[in-house]
């Protein structure tokens, strides 16, 4: 049997180029359907859609729709995913206009949950109203999901306790979890009961929430 080593270079050369072209082709076809959900998310106000409005408003085929996704429910939780990596690129963006540790944090929690609050764009809408649905039915989905987030809150809750600014002993990983999860839900949640519409929860108050429990008071 013959190997791929025992090919000449210039087959090798034509397959990788071959694949190269049709992961380019596939990667365009998936952005033309995230795209056309997307603004199908925006125009409804919520994830109440067909894949058939999702296709043909792609001009695409179904067939097409198919061979990339299994239904509308992945559709979602790959925008649900994008979402939360362009959140953690932006945040972590944000961030670095400081170089005080526990300065960088505050503004990434508090970036996050202005990002989570209802809000009638797609994104938003994603967290809180697929999101919660998602929480309850695919648990490790949601969980790999969130994990560009969390490694973000998670390096910057290190730093700020190399520079002795949050509580010793806390383990980091785990109050990233916890920091993450409770903004996230505070932002999905607001906005819920007219005292809450008329005096909504701000930004500020979840960080000194959130601070209370992390920073070392002592510092």
């Amino acid at each position: 049997m013959t190997s791929t080593r025992d090919e000449p270079a210039w087959k090798q050369r034509a397959v990788e180029r071959s694949i190269k072209t049709a992961k380019l082709r596939a990667a365009q076809r998936v952005q033309r359907f995230l795209d056309a959900a997307q603004a199908i998310i925006i125009e409804k106000g919520s994830t109440d859609f067909t894949v058939q409005e999702v296709v043909d408003r792609s001009r695409q085929s179904l067939r097409s729709f198919y061979l990339q996704f299994d239904g509308k429910h992945e559709l979602l939780l790959a925008l649900f995913e994008d979402a939360l990596s362009r959140s953690a690129d932006q945040i972590r963006a944000a961030t670095e206009s400081s170089t005080d540790p526990l300065e960088r944090l505050r503004v990434a929690v508090e970036l996050l949950y202005e990002a989570s609050r209802a809000d009638p764009t797609a994104t938003r809408l994603l967290y809180t109203d697929f999101a919660p649905r998602l929480l309850t039915t695919h648990p490790a989905e949601v969980k790999a999901a969130h994990a560009p987030l969390l490694a973000l809150l998670s390096e910057l809750m290190e730093a700020a306790a190399e520079a002795g600014q949050l509580r010793p002993g806390i383990n980091l990983r785990r109050f990233a979890a916890m920091t993450m999860q409770t903004v996230m839900f505070i932002g999905q949640s607001s906005g819920g009961t007219e005292d809450e519409t008329a005096h909504p929860i701000t930004a500020e108050e979840v960080w000194d929430f959130c601070s209370r429990g992390l920073a070392n008071v002592n510092a």
